[in-house]
């Protein structure tokens, strides 16, 4: 069973790492294949903790003039990312963690920490997210028939595949955030997925964007 969370029980300080396109979502799980050496040691900090957390959060698409020039630098963050906890970890003969995290809250970056890590550490303000330790959201407007149609055309016009009856069956927290990771799209889609306020929303903006991505298709005939 997941360990649930208390606001008293976030940490000051918690690790990320900003890999583009990789989203987390609270109570949903991301599966992580780790070999940089940086992250492999942010791992094996990280199990130390009683908390177990690691930040996920998307690096800002660098303009020229965001670092001032050429001057060389890591990559900015995005204000607001994920935290999850590891609830999975196998090693592979060549060194490699396979891991899961399981969200468990979202946070603002309040502003990264100076140190001796290979890693970046920010400081993390949980304050506008404490829904996200409550519980499975519900989303009263949800339409599974709609909902599926729309996506089976999504599906079609990127000539993907899926398992239908797990989709059909699935809670509609589940169903949306999962979609939500798993679908190809771009880092600002991302990032807007992970900031809507509440599930209704993130499911709105999650159709919104499959109908882009069929219009984008060129069959226009999916749209109907």
């Amino acid at each position: 069973m997941t360990r649930r969370f208390a606001p008293a029980d976030l940490p000051d300080a918690i690790p990320v790492f900003p890999l583009p396109g990789a989203l987390l979502l609270p109570r949903a799980r991301l599966p992580l294949n780790i070999f940089e050496p940086r992250y492999l040691a942010m791992l094996d900090d990280t199990l130390k903790t009683e908390h177990r957390l690691i930040g996920m959060v998307q690096p800002m698409a660098e303009a020229m003039g965001d670092r001032g020039g050429d001057r060389p630098g890591p990559p900015r963050l995005q204000r607001i990312g994920c935290a999850g906890r590891v609830t999975s970890l196998s090693e592979t003969e060549d060194g490699r963690y396979l891991i899961a995290l399981t969200g468990v809250s979202r946070f603002r970056v309040e502003g990264e920490i100076d140190g001796f890590t290979p890693y970046r550490r920010v400081r993390p303000l949980w304050a506008d997210f404490t829904a996200d330790l409550e519980g499975p959201e519900e989303d009263r407007g949800f339409d599974r028939t709609a909902f599926l149609a729309l996506l089976k055309r999504y599906f079609d016009a990127s000539q993907l595949a899926s398992d239908w009856s797990s989709l059909q069956d699935a809670p509609v927290e589940m169903l949306i955030n999962s979609l939500s990771i798993m679908c190809p799209f771009s880092v600002e889609e991302k990032q807007a997925l992970l900031e809507t306020p509440c599930l209704s929303d993130r499911r709105a903006t999650l159709m919104a964007l499959l109908r882009f991505a069929i219009a984008s298709s060129g069959d226009e005939s999916k749209m109907q």
